[in-house]
Formats: structure tokens, sequence, C-alpha cells
């Protein structure tokens, strides 16, 4: 009987690694803090945090080693890291003691949902108006930080981490692999960084002037920057209990473009940047984002047009019907919101009859680009899937032809197909298990009734990374009245959908542990 070998995998320098990520991060909560001091705020919670994950990954990096990075500690460091991370991204929740999130199992939902960008709640209207400025702004922060890549963010830091570092970014960053900008990686990674903070800093800039313009009156700095925050990662979580809603249309047309931006490949842009704007536009993935949006948008809008996509019993019915900007700017922001899984609402899509929510079910599968910050399957694997289907037609016909698949006029491998229709399959499969999952533990908590049309959107809010969902779940409702086995799951479902579901699944495997 053949022996079997176990890999050697160098815990220590992953564990260690762990702790510099958590060393830095450790500095972020000064933020908060210092709004905590200037609305005369308790900042016991962000001293709190600061000091724990300063403290603890000062801690995990003294295990470290004279290994190196291989491609199994890769893959373990970026699960560990995106799950240590949102768990100490708790302790302001807890420390504080305030709302529904001063609970264990709520509280790391909340923190997976920000870090991963998801955008999912248990704060309910109530609970959100409860908290102060500087743990909102904290709940904010936590997404920016996830959005781009906690290990993006630390390659471009830190020399030390150059060394395997594409392959801790090929792990981590959304998408099918990450464009090589620039002959080093970590000025790859700083350059990413660069564009999402400008554009960030753009955004803040454009909302607060809207205030300024007297056009958006409660859109004051405070909120202009928080909203900027949570835009440019596709995270979508609002100090406004009404999300966008509670804005003036300006707002939300002025929203609709810049996540827009969030969800298309970064890379693109650092071209445009570079004096070639025609890579943005020959772009195959990017015209292929546009053109959905762009129909589910019209599909929706025209439905809300006519009366046919509202529910009688709400207050939109005789509002938008007939309106052609009402109809327009809310079908196309509810389509770009979720198919770039920002999960800003301009209204309840709950007041949507099933025909209108069942096609905006459908944009909840599309994602946004590769190597945007958006979540779900992503544009690009779609793009390759309907031209797989149509090689396998022709060759059908035309058995002795040999037709290789291109994207941007270069062959794409025929492994990377595979790989595409291999997380395809997987994620559909993990959806449908996870909405009967989730169907059925309703049935066993009083406080949750779910469609099979609501707990579907559950299922794909959560593993999507996209936030809201139909139901109890919607824009303007939360996700608290589930059970806490469930909320738990739903934090394994976004935490391995934000990781693209291979990366954190093949650590469970007993192939990962052996030659």
């Amino acid at each position: 009987m053949a022996r079997r070998h176990r890999a050697y995998i160098d815990y220590r320098v992953t564990v260690a690694y762990v702790g510099t990520v958590l060393k830095y991060i450790g500095v972020t909560p000064v933020a908060p803090f210092v709004l905590a001091i200037y609305y005369g705020e308790d900042p016991l919670p962000f001293v709190a945090t600061s000091a724990a994950m300063v403290s603890c990954g000062v801690f995990l990096e003294r295990l470290r080693g004279d290994g190196e990075l291989g491609n199994r500690e890769a893959f373990l460091l970026v699960s560990l890291a995106w799950l240590v991370v949102p768990l100490l991204g708790t302790i302001p929740y807890l420390v504080a003691g305030t709302g529904t999130i001063a609970t264990p199992v709520n509280a790391m939902f909340e923190s997976m949902s920000g870090f991963t960008t998801t955008g999912a709640t248990v704060l309910g209207t109530l609970s959100v108006e409860r908290h102060g400025h500087a743990m909102l702004l904290w709940r904010q922060l936590t997404q920016w930080l996830g959005g781009m890549g906690l290990l993006v963010l630390m390659i471009a830091i830190l020399p030390e981490l150059s060394v395997g570092g594409a392959q801790v970014i090929d792990r981590e960053a959304p998408g099918l692999a990450l464009e090589k900008l620039t002959p080093r990686i970590r000025e790859t990674a700083r350059a990413l960084w660069s564009i999402y903070a400008g554009v960030t800093v753009l955004a803040a800039v454009a909302y607060y002037g809207l205030h300024l313009l007297g056009v958006a009156p409660n859109m004051h700095l405070y909120n202009a920057v928080a909203h900027a925050l949570t835009t440019l990662p596709t995270g979508g979580f609002s100090p406004e209990a009404r999300s966008a809603e509670a804005f003036a249309p300006a707002v939300q047309w002025m929203m609709m473009p810049f996540m827009i931006v969030a969800g298309t490949n970064f890379a693109l842009f650092w071209y445009v940047l570079d004096g070639k704007p025609r890579r943005l536009f020959d772009n195959t993935e990017f015209r292929s984002y546009l053109l959905a949006m762009a129909g589910f948008g019209a599909v929706l809008s025209a439905l809300l047009y006519v009366g046919v996509g509202l529910t009688g019993t709400t207050p939109a019915v005789g509002v938008i019907p007939g309106n052609v900007e009402k109809a327009l700017r809310q079908g196309l922001f509810q389509v770009i919101a979720i198919v770039t899984t920002t999960g800003y609402a301009s209204m309840d899509v709950n007041s949507w009859d099933a025909s209108a929510r069942t096609i905006l079910l459908f944009a909840y599968f599309l994602g946004g680009s590769a190597g945007s910050a958006a979540g779900s399957i992503k544009i690009v694997r779609w793009v390759l899937v309907k031209r797989s289907i149509g090689r396998a037609l022709f060759t059908s016909v035309h058995p002795e032809a040999v037709r290789p698949l291109r994207l941007e006029g270069e062959p794409v491998d025929e492994g990377a197909i595979r790989d595409v229709f291999v997380f395809v399959l997987l994620f559909l499969l993990l959806f449908a298990l996870s909405t009967v999952a989730l169907y059925l533990d309703s049935f066993r908590t009083p406080t949750v009734s779910l469609s099979g049309l609501d707990a579907m959107s559950v299922a794909i809010a959560t593993l999507g990374n996209v936030g809201p969902g139909f139901g109890v779940v919607g824009p303007m409702d939360s996700f608290l009245p589930f059970s806490n086995a469930a909320k738990l799951y739903m934090v394994f479902l976004m935490w391995i959908g934000r990781l693209e579901v291979l990366s954190v699944l093949v650590i469970f495997t007993p192939s990962f542990y052996r030659w």
C-alpha cells in the first residue's frame, strides 16, 4: 500500500503575516477615535480595538521563522487574514454595547459584512439612529479597507510582502487574475490603491458639492465622506437608515457613475491615466458590463413607467408610472447597485411585484468586472461561458475545427476556461444548497417568513456579497430576525464569497495537506 506523504506547510510564516496585517490594520481605528473626540462620543471602543489588533499582531509576528510564502501558505494566509480581521473588527460593537450589534453573533455578522463589502446588516432603522458618528464611521471604514483587498494594501506598503506577493494577490483579488501593470507587484498594488483612494476622494467632493449647491441639504460633509467610503468598495453601508432614498434625486444620479466606476476593472483606469483611453472602451468585459446594466435597467424602468412592476398597495403607485425621470432613475439605480454589488437602494424593492423582483434577481448573478471591488460571478466569466457555448455549437457541426477562445484578441488558456466552468458550477451549487438551508431554517424561526424568491435573494445576497435581498431582508429592513445559526452560516457565505469560493474551500480539502 502506497504511503501518503504530508506536504510541509509553514504555519509560522503564515500566522506571522496575519499578525503583520493585524498590526497595520490596528492603526485605522484612529480615524473614528478622533471623530469620537470631536463629537463628544465615547472613544473607548476604538482605543480597545487598536490596542487589541496591534498587540495581537505584534505577538503573532514574533512567530515568524525563516520560511517564505509558497502556494499553500498564500492560500492559508488569505483565508485566515479575512477571518481574523473581521473577528477583531467586532470589538468596537461589543465594547460599545449599544443596539442590535452588541451581541457576538450580530457583531460578527456586521463586521464580516463590512470587511467583505457585502452590505448586509443586522441594524434596523431605529438601531442605526442609536449609534454615534464615530461608530458608524468605523462601519463605513471596514468596507473601504476591504474593497481593494486587505492584503493588496499590505503588499503596497510593506516591502517584505513583495516576496510571494503575486501569489497572495491572485488568491485575494476579485476576478480571474490581476493584471500586472508594472514590473514589480508592489508597484502594481500601489497603483491600484492610489486609483481607488483617488476616486474615493473625488466621490466625496462630488457628493459634498451637491450639498454646497443647495440641491442636497442632508448630504453634509460627514455623509459625503461616509458614502464615498462605501461607494468605491461596492459596500453599500449607509449612516442613513433609508440608504440612498434619504437623499435628493441629484445625489442618486451622482451615485450611479461612481458605482459603475467601482465595478469596473481598476487596471483599465491605470491605462487611461497612462494615456491609453482606448483600452477602456475596447475592453470586451467593460462593454458587456455596460450593456448588461443598460439592458436590465431599460426593462425595469419600462415596467415601472407603465406601473406593471409595482404592487397595488405601495405609495409608489401613481408616483412613478408615467413619470419618465422617476422610472428611469429608480430602474437604473437599483440595477446598477445590484450588478456592481454595491447594494444601495433609492426605493424599497419590496414595493415591486414578483415579476420585477424576479428580473432583478438575475442581475444579482452578474457581478462587476474582474479586478474591481465588485462581488458575485463577474461579467468576464459570463463572457467566456457564452463564447464556450458558441464554440461547442460550432464544433458540433465542424468537429475537425480548432477554434480557441479569445479575449481581447489573445487566446484564453483551456485550463482557465475549465476553471471558469468549475467556479460557476460550484457557485450555483452553493447558491442552491444555501437557498434550501436558509428556507428550511426560516420555518423554525417565528420572526422570519420567507417565500421561495425571498430565500433565493438571501442566499445570493450573502454569497455574492451584494447586501440586501427581498422580503424581510429588503433594502429598508435587516437580517436581524434570522436565527444565530443562520447568521453564522451567512457569515461563512460572505467569507468564501469575497475570496471567490475556491481560495477558502481548498484549505478544507485533504489534498491541500498532502503532496
